[in-house]
C-alpha cells in the first residue's frame, strides 16, 4: 500500500528504543523526514549513528530532550519546525512507565505522559494547522482494561491520554487536523519491559504470555505499522479513534 508519506515531517518523542525506534525506522522507510528525541544523550548519539548507516539517503535527526522540561520540549519543536519549514505529524510516544502506586510515580506519570504530550502538541499545533497534519498519541491496553498494573498511575494516565486525544479530534476537525491514539498490548522487546520481566520474573512472564489469545506477544514493528497508517492519507477520515493493537488481549468491548 502506498502511504504517501514521502517528504512529510514527523516529530516523535522517545525515539531511541523499543516501539519508538521502530516507528522512526518505519517512517524513514516511507521516505519521511524524522525528528526524534530522548532524554539520554548517549542513546541519542548511538541512534543517530546507527540510523545514518542504515538509511544513508534519509533525513533523521535525534536530540537530547527531557519532555518534563516543558520549555526545552517546546523549544525543540519550534527548532524542528524552523529547520524543516513544516510539521506534518507528531507522535507522542514517551512514557515514564511508572506502575507502583506512590505519589512520586503519579507525579512522574502525569508530568511525562500527560504534560509532555500536551506541551508537544501545543507547540506543534500552529504548524499542524497550516498543513492539516495529524496527531498520534501512544497509550496502552492498560488504559482500557483494569489489569495487573492496578492500582496505580500507569493505566489511569494512559486512559487520560485517550480522552485528551479524542477531545483534540473533535475540536480540531474543523481545521482539518486529525488526532488518534494507538494502544499497544503486550509488546515483547528483549531489552524492554517484557524482556526484563522474562529474566527477573519468569513465572509472571509465562502467565502473561498465556493470557494473550494469539499465543504470543506483539512486535514493535506491528505498532509502527498501525501508526504509519493513521499518519497517512489512507486514514484521512479516521480521527478520534483508539486503535488497539493487542492480539485480542483486551476483554472489554470498546464502544
Amino acid at each position: 500500500m502506498h502511504l504517501g508519506l514521502e517528504k512529510k515531517v514527523v516529530l516523535l518523542t522517545g525515539g531511541t528504543k523499543g516501539i519508538g525506534r521502530s516507528m522512526v525506522k518505519a517512517f524513514l522507510q516511507e521516505g519521511a523526514t524524522v525528528y526524534f528525541c530522548s532524554r539520554t544523550k548517549a542513546d541519542v548519539e548511538a541512534a543517530n549513528e546507527s540510523l545514518a548507516k542504515e538509511f544513508p539517503d534519509a533525513k533523521s535527526t535525534g536530540a537530547a530532550v527531557d519532555v518534563t522540561n516543558h520549555a526545552q520540549l517546546s523549544e525543540w519543536v519550534t527548532n524542528c519546525a524552523k529547520e524543516s519549514g513544516r510539521i506534518d505529524v507528531v507522535v507522542a510516544n514517551v512514557s515514564a512507565l511508572t506502575i507502583p502506586d506512590t505519589l512520586e510515580n503519579w507525579q512522574a506519570a502525569f508530568n511525562t505522559d500527560m504534560l509532555g504530550t500536551y506541551t508537544m502538541i501545543q507547540a506543534a499545533l500552529p504548524y499542524l494547522e497550516k498543513v492539516k497534519g495529524n496527531i498520534i498519541t501512544i497509550s496502552s491496553v492498560s488504559g482500557r482494561d483494569v489489569d495487573f498494573t492496578a492500582p496505580g498511575p500507569y493505566g489511569a494516565i494512559k486512559a487520560t491520554l485517550v480522552h485528551y486525544t479524542a477531545q483534540l479530534a473533535h475540536t480540531l476537525a474543523p481545521k482539518g487536523v486529525r488526532a488518534n491514539t494507538v494502544s499497544p498490548g503486550n509488546i515483547y522487546i528483549p531489552d524492554g519491559v517484557w524482556g526484563q520481566i522474562e529474566a527477573d520474573q519468569p513465572e509472571f512472564f509465562k502467565k502473561q504470555l498465556e493470557s494473550n489469545p494469539m499465543g504470543r506477544m506483539g512486535k514493535p514493528e506491528e505498532i509502527a505499522d498501525a501508526v504509519l497508517y493513521l499518519a497517512s492519507e489512507r486514514a484521512s477520515f479516521v480521527s478520534g479513534t483508539n486503535f488497539t493493537v493487542d492480539g485480542a488481549l483486551c476483554t472489554g468491548v470498546q464502544l
